[in-house]
C-alpha cells in the first residue's frame, strides 16, 4: 500500500494549489479518503474528507468555501483543490487511507 503526494509549494496569500495523492496496493474506489494538515509541533488536523464515488465531502471549518476535495477513481487519485490561501494553511499536507499515511507535501503560504 502506497500514497504519494504532490503538488505542494510556495504561494503568495490569495493563490492557489492543487494538492495530488496517488494511491496503489488497495481498492482505492471502495474506500473513503481524507486529506489532513499539520503545522510544526502541532498535531494533524483533519482538513477534509470524501467518501466512496465522491458524493460525501465534508471540511473544516476554516476551509470551507477555499478548498474543494474530489477523486478520480479510473486514476486512483484524491485531489485537493485550495484556493484564497491565506498564511494560516501553510504545514505538511497528508492525505489518509485508514491508518495508512503518505509522506507528505509542503505547502507555504507567504509574501
Amino acid at each position: 500500500v502506497q500514497l504519494v503526494e504532490s503538488g505542494g509549494g510556495l504561494v503568495q496569500p490569495g493563490g492557489s494549489l492543487r494538492l495530488t495523492c496517488v494511491a496503489s496496493g488497495f481498492a482505492f474506489s471502495n474506500h473513503g479518503m481524507r486529506w489532513y494538515r499539520q503545522v510544526s509541533g502541532e498535531e494533524r488536523e483533519l482538513v477534509a474528507t470524501i467518501g466512496v464515488g465522491g458524493t460525501y465531502t465534508s471540511y473544516t471549518n476554516s476551509v470551507k468555501g477555499r478548498f474543494t476535495i474530489s477523486r478520480d477513481d479510473a486514476r486512483n487519485t484524491l485531489y485537493l483543490q485550495m484556493n484564497s490561501l491565506k498564511s494560516e494553511d501553510t504545514g505538511m499536507y497528508y492525505c489518509k487511507w485508514l491508518g495508512v499515511w503518505g509522506q507528505g507535501t509542503q505547502v507555504t503560504v507567504s509574501s
